[in-house]
């Protein structure tokens, strides 16, 4: 019988702390730190995006910590646990290519990683999209290479001397 009084205490105290966490969650302060943190992030590979725009591997290396750094403060929300385990698994996925990025200045590697970042980085921008910040998917039709824009125009970040406005929307958030 104590047993089972003490395991109905705990089930209470359970509740009562899962309800007080989710009071939390939607307090203004917190949904705004949330929005900062996203916005963070994406502008994290926005800069990226911009680096290769200019050519500029140094420039990525730092935008590509920033990203990691991005990412580790950030945690996903109100999804069930199959998309979070996808999620989790696409995050830690970034993270290795963002970090062979900054592992070497040779701005053909960091665009090859950069190309497969801008794939993953896409299947969850629906989760890290700030709420006042329109994303815009574009693709390299040469190439089929994606990257991720704040703006419909086209500025590709893999061939910009000979191609800088050669690419399309393909899709927007």
């Amino acid at each position: 019988m104590k047993k089972l009084i003490i395991a109905t205490l705990i089930g209470i105290s359970s509740i009562a702390q899962a309800q007080t966490m989710s009071e939390k969650e939607v307090t203004p302060e917190l949904v705004a730190q949330r929005e900062t943190q996203k916005k963070e992030l994406v502008n994290s590979y926005l800069a990226l995006s911009n680096n290769f725009i200019a050519s500029d591997s140094v420039a990525a290396v730092n935008n590509a910590k920033a990203l990691i750094t991005s990412f580790s403060k950030f945690k996903f929300k109100k999804l069930t646990l199959e998309k979070m385990n996808e999620a989790t698994t696409t995050r830690k996925e970034i993270v290795a290519l963002a970090t062979a990025i900054a592992a070497t200045k040779n701005i053909n590697k960091q665009r090859k990683a950069f190309s497969t970042l801008s794939t993953k980085f896409w299947a969850i921008a629906d989760k890290l999209k700030p709420a006042d910040m329109p994303l815009y998917q574009q693709v390299c039709p040469m190439t089929g290479d994606i990257w991720l824009s704040e703006s419909k125009d086209i500025k590709n970040p893999y061939y910009p001397k000979n191609m800088l406005t050669c690419g399309e929307v393909k899709a927007s958030l």
